[in-house]
C-alpha cells in the first residue's frame, strides 16, 4: 500500500484531495498544519506529499525543507502562490512538482502517479531499504559506513550526514548557508569554514570518486548529476 501525506488547511480542498486519491486506492493521511504533517511524516512510511504552502504552525516551505532533508520521496507543492519566483524558490529547497490553486483533481492524481513512477525507475534507490547507493559508493544507513566498491571508509558523523544528503538530492545545487543549515541546524552558530573542512574530509575520502563532488565557485556544492 502506498502511503501519502497530503498537508492542507482548507478542510474542503483536504477532503476533496483524499477522495480523490483513496479512490485509486492510495493510503492517505492529512494534516491541518505544518506541525502535524512532520508528525505524521516522521512516524509513518510516507511515499509521497502533497503540500500546500499557506498552513499554521509551520508553512509549507518549512515543511519541504524539512522533509527533504530527511527524505528523497516526491515533493508536490500545491498552493495559491503562482508567482514564477515562488515557483522557483518551490523547486529550489526539494520540490518536485507544483500545482496552482485552482486546480483539477484529476490533474493531481495524474501527477501524483507519474512521481510515483520516476521514484521506481530512480537509480537512486534505497537496497533492503538500509543502504543508499550512487554508481560504486554504498552508505549502509544502518552501520553509517560507507563503501566505495569493496573498499569500506569509516565516517564522521557530519561527514555522514553530508554523503546521504548529497546522495539523496544528486545533481541539486546546495548554497553554503543551506548546508549548514540542514546538517548543522538552523541554531548553529559557529565559524562556516567548519563547513568547507568537513566537504574536504568528505572528497578525500571519496578518493577516486572525489570528482563527483563539486564545488560551484560562489554557490556552493553539489553531489553527481549533470
Amino acid at each position: 500500500m502506498i502511503n501519502i501525506l497530503v498537508a492542507e488547511d482548507d478542510l474542503r480542498i483536504l477532503r476533496l484531495i483524499s477522495d480523490f486519491l483513496k479512490r485509486e486506492n492510495y493510503n492517505v493521511f492529512t494534516a491541518k498544519d505544518g506541525q502535524e504533517a512532520l508528525d505524521i511524516f516522521d512516524r509513518e512510511e510516507i511515499s509521497l506529499v502533497v503540500l500546500d504552502i499557506m498552513m499554521p504552525v509551520y508553512d509549507g516551505w518549512h515543511v519541504c525543507r524539512e522533509i527533504r532533508a530527511k527524505s528523497n520521496i516526491p515533493i508536490l507543492i500545491l498552493t495559491a502562490k503562482d508567482s514564477d519566483l515562488d515557483e522557483l524558490f518551490g523547486f529550489d529547497i526539494g520540490a518536485d512538482e507544483y500545482i496552482s490553486k485552482p486546480f483539477n483533481p484529476k490533474l493531481l492524481v495524474a501527477r501524483i502517479k507519474n512521481l510515483l513512477k520516476r521514484v521506481e525507475s530512480s537509480d537512486n534507490e534505497l537496497i533492503d531499504k538500509n543502504i543508499l547507493i550512487y554508481e560504486d559508493i554504498s552508505v549502509n544507513l544502518d552501520t553509517k559506513l560507507m563503501k566505495i566498491g569493496s573498499e569500506e571508509i569509516e565516517l564522521k558523523p557530519k561527514e555522514y550526514d553530508l554523503i546521504v544528503l548529497f546522495i539523496k538530492n544528486q545533481g541539486r545545487l546546495f548554497e553554503r548557508d543551506n548546508l549548514l543549515d540542514l546538517v548543522w541546524g538552523y541554531d548553529y552558530l559557529g565559524d562556516t569554514r567548519t563547513l568547507d573542512t568537513h566537504i574536504n574530509r568528505l572528497r578525500n575520502k571519496l578518493g577516486s570518486k572525489s570528482h563527483l563532488l563539486k564545488t560551484i565557485r560562489g554557490f556552493g556544492y553539489k553531489f553527481g548529476g549533470k
